[in-house]
């Protein structure tokens, strides 16, 4: 346990409000506790908790990619009794099995953001369209540069290794946006359009984004768009851009629509971001799970897709024709973090 909560945040809300979930507890698991993605996700799942009156337990990863930790969260709450996980995970593959023996014991469990792989090894997925919201960059990309979309030097700026299914899904949705062959779209780097300069990885955060952005550079110093896994590789990537000059003629685009990345929409740091939404899916995952307490009914997903869909909006003040968009003042009324 010690390792376990080393790096965790844990958060227990007391028992109050609906008599329909008295007893019953919970467990919130995120990739870490920094992200403001995850930290929003978290309040909201407190808050949600709290009103419904279930006792909530929340964990994290040391960093993005923590899978052990995460693995040893999943093994408490099935210590512990928890009728459902809420889970964010890191390794969307590796994390099955252990999904599997909280489901096995009766717990229900609601993957948030990031399917797992397969997307059905849990009983639902609460998260936005991924796919749409790297598509909706990349035609946003194309869009802006016009003819010159066909000379692009393209830096993709990814997640992790083990290619969870988010990192895939918003990498490919943004080749596929920009009018590119993914190959294998359930993979990422095994497209062969010379005007990708190559993926690197980025951990999710800035540090990870700066350095990424400095081994393309030395590959290609000519990039002129840079793909980003999310808002905070991207404010990474702008400064190592910014260190050689190259910050006012690159195109970065992203993903999140948290204040801080909308804000650097609105200052001219990221071209466009797709805004999604972590407070809806983590109170809506809370709702299911005394739902399912009371009734042992199960939530079902949006029609015609196989996870409930908690909705994307392009953000940017440079709208093109044909990409549906919102700007920053819109985008600043919804964004969190």
């Amino acid at each position: 346990m010690k390792k376990l909560l080393a790096g965790t945040a844990l958060a227990v809300v007391a028992m109050s409000g609906s008599a329909m979930a008295q007893g019953v507890s919970a467990c919130l698991i995120t990739k870490t506790d920094t992200n403001p993605f995850f930290v929003k996700m978290r309040e909201g799942a407190l808050a949600k908790a709290q009103e419904l009156g279930i006792e909530l337990k929340t964990y994290a990863g040391k960093i993005d990619g923590d899978h052990e930790s995460q693995v040893a969260a999943i093994e408490t709450c099935i210590a512990d009794g928890a009728k459902g996980i809420l889970i964010t995970a890191s390794d969307t593959k590796a994390i099955v099995d252990s999904v599997k023996a909280a489901r096995d014991a009766g717990i229900l469990v609601i993957a948030l953001d990031t399917p797992l792989d397969p997307i059905d090894a849990a009983d639902a997925t609460f998260a936005t369209d991924n796919f749409e919201a790297g598509r909706l960059i990349g035609q946003w990309a194309a869009a802006t540069l016009g003819e010159e979309a066909a000379n692009a030097r393209i830096a993709m700026l990814d997640l992790a290794i083990s290619q969870p299914s988010v990192d895939v899904l918003r990498d490919q949705g943004f080749l596929t946006g920009f009018g590119i062959d993914t190959k294998d779209p359930n993979k990422w780097g095994d497209e062969d359009d010379p005007r990708i300069v190559g993926n690197e990885v980025t951990a999710g955060n800035e540090e990870g984004g700066l350095k990424a952005m400095e081994a393309l550079l030395a590959k290609d110093p000519n990039i002129n768009v840079v793909y980003t896994i999310n808002e905070p590789s991207a404010a990474g990537a702008y400064e190592a851009l910014k260190a050689v000059g190259r910050e006012k003629d690159v195109l970065i685009v992203s993903v999140d629509g948290g204040c801080p990345g909308v804000q650097n929409v609105k200052d001219g740091v990221i071209g466009a971001t797709s805004q999604q939404y972590p407070l809806l899916m983590a109170s809506l995952g809370i709702e299911a799970i005394a739902k399912y307490a009371e009734t042992g009914e199960k939530p079902k997903p949006t029609e015609g897709k196989d996870f409930f869909d908690t909705g994307v909006a392009l953000v940017t003040d440079r709208p093109v024709e044909g990409v549906p968009s919102i700007d920053t003042t819109k985008g600043m009324e919804l964004c969190w973090g």
